[in-house]
């Protein structure tokens, strides 16, 4: 039995068994305890002045030695077990009894000074192991005690009793009084100290059950704490570090255990700990050297109030901590700028959108007025007029350029709302291929595959939808080998994995394909491949699908060439 964790308070309680081996360990400890002390006063009071019955030496060798031997024993028995306490502890009840007994036996029978030493059984087994622990140790020290009287009564007692002139009771209703109030007192006893047990027993439970949920609320606590993402630090009265948590050591590089201890401004000599504010920013220099941005608030985590003598008494008590708490901010501030830096950029789209619009309208009057004098300059056929109607040529042709250009630019940086209804896709698409070849610029080798339902009908705005299918068709004739080109259109119904139905757009292309590590910068603004390109076809066709709910994806096509598949959903 460790006695000096038994002493310390020390020894682990958790659970009602747990409390009970407690419990049972100190009743050993105080058997010995008590016969040691009990033992000794009867030495001393051996004089014969005092005229009291004691033990004689070999029996005082032979009681002691029982008790010690059989509290040693039992302790060694109560560590191997793991259930059956309770027997355990009647057994114990009932021989703390027997060692009663027999010194009250030895020492005087009804003349004995330690007939009280019975209490000790009761009251331990009343407290230990209440309702019956108490009441049968009652029983059985009324018992023996009983048997005593009986035996005095019949002139059985140890000779040595004639040196104190010893006489014994032969009075039978002396004895039987004599045994009625101890009887009555011994499980007065039991019941009193039943009601303590039943209580403490109780209140046993409630602290066990207290104990667990304290100890499932530490772990939770401190599983919160290291596993929360935002670095926690906190400070005593003198700002030294108490505690950290993970997320501070993967921020700051030091560990948790080399921060412990140290002062805040010997580590961290950046932060401000004078100013309490929600949000404070700061440099702040790693373990490895390299420096990072931190945003982090400081806190104060007030004393406890407590009573001045209370204060005085208590060695730990609370003292005005410090709360901090910090995170990595490297990154948000860079977005920070990234954000400022595209609200300035759709300022100046917005502006640029309004620049355009107002170009729009001198360029027209330019390309008319270039248009009348082209027409002069055509009737004359002398050769001073040929450089002029050159000249104009160029200006119309660079102005309507110009024109085409600011329409797509107005298109993508004042996008429509789309307005969806149901239309022929068959309808749309031939609208889009008769503009497409009137212009002068298609091929007439250009060969057009189409293959979908004439029945097809799709969910979208119509003229939104035109100008997709017109940009994707004259994209890909520009990268066809020149006459042979060919653009290969399917379409058809598909049901999504969630059970909605769209429909499935590819146009395909002959040409030479797109590198793969360019299909995400191929639908960015103003980026194009196409010497006449404005770099805007794309990402208009790209805004108005996304527009539209749908998706756009760039593959490869059956002959090498570049096929782009749009999803678009259906109400």
């Amino acid at each position: 039995m460790d006695f000096k964790a038994l002493i310390s308070g020390s020894t682990p309680v958790h659970d009602i068994e747990g409390i009970l081996k407690h419990q049972l360990q100190w009743m050993l400890l105080l058997r010995v305890i008590l016969y040691t002390l009990l033992l000794g006063v009867s030495v001393f009071l051996g004089s014969p002045e005092f005229e009291i019955i004691v033990l004689p030496r070999h029996l005082f060798i032979l009681l002691i030695l029982a008790v010690y031997l059989t509290s040693i024993g039992s302790a060694l028995l109560l560590a191997a077990l793991s259930s059956h306490l309770r027997y355990f502890a009647f057994v114990q009840n009932l021989l703390d009894t027997v060692f009663a007994s027999i010194l009250v036996y030895f020492t005087g029978a009804s003349r004995s000074i330690f007939s009280t030493v019975y209490f000790f059984p009761i009251i331990a087994g009343g407290l230990i192991t209440p309702r019956k622990g108490g009441l049968i140790a009652a029983a059985a020290a009324t018992l023996q005690y009983g048997l005593i009287l009986g035996l005095e009564h019949n002139n059985y007692y140890p000779d040595y009793f004639s040196i104190y002139h010893f006489v014994p009771v032969h009075n039978l209703s002396f004895s039987l009084e004599h045994f009625a109030v101890k009887g009555l007192t011994f499980f007065l006893a039991a019941l009193l100290s039943a009601l303590f047990g039943i209580r403490l027993r109780k209140t046993e439970a409630a602290l066990s059950s207290t104990i667990r949920s304290y100890d499932k609320l530490t772990i939770l606590y401190k599983r919160i704490f290291d596993n929360i993402n935002t670095g926690i630090i906190t400070l005593s009265e003198s700002d030294i570090i108490t505690s950290v948590n993970q997320a501070t050591a993967h921020i700051t590089g030091y560990a948790p255990s080399s921060m412990i201890g140290q002062k805040i401004a010997t580590l961290f000599p950046t932060l401000n700990l004078q100013n309490e504010a929600s949000r404070l920013s700061a440099d702040l220099i790693k373990r490895d050297g390299t420096t990072i941005r931190i945003g982090y608030s400081l806190s104060s985590l007030p004393q406890s109030e407590l009573p001045s003598s209370e204060e005085h008494e208590t060695e730990d008590r609370d003292e005005n901590r410090k709360l901090i708490t910090l995170r990595d901010i490297s990154e948000i501030e860079i977005l920070e700028r990234q954000l400022r830096q595209r609200e300035k950029m759709a300022a100046i789209g917005m502006m640029s959108a309004g620049i355009a619009h107002d170009f729009r309208n001198p360029l027209t009057a330019i390309s008319g007025s270039a248009q009348v004098l082209a027409a002069e300059f055509s009737t004359d056929e002398s050769e001073e007029t040929q450089p002029n109607y050159e000249l104009a040529n160029i200006i119309i042709r660079e102005s309507n350029r110009l024109i085409l250009t600011i329409a797509d630019f107005l298109k993508f940086a004042r996008p429509e709302t789309a307005n969806k209804k149901w239309f022929s896709f068959r309808g749309c698409l031939s609208e889009v291929l008769q503009v497409c070849k009137a212009n002068p610029s298609w091929p007439g080798t250009c060969r057009i595959t189409l293959n979908f339902d004439e029945k097809l009908d799709i969910w979208a705005d119509e003229r939104q939808f035109f100008t997709v299918l017109s940009h994707l068709i004259q994209n890909g004739v520009a990268f066809c080998p020149p006459a042979r080109e060919h653009i290969d259109i399917e379409a058809k119904e598909q049901e999504q994995e969630n059970g909605q139905g769209g429909v499935i757009i590819d146009i395909s292309d002959n040409g030479p394909g797109i590198n793969p590590n360019l299909h995400e910068r191929i639908f960015e603004p103003f980026f194009t491949q196409r010497t006449d390109g404005t770099g805007l076809g794309l990402a208009i066709v790209k805004q108005t699908i996304q527009e539209h709910q749908g998706t756009i994806k760039i593959g490869t096509s059956r002959s090498g060439g570049a096929r782009f598949t749009i999803h678009l959903p259906l109400p």
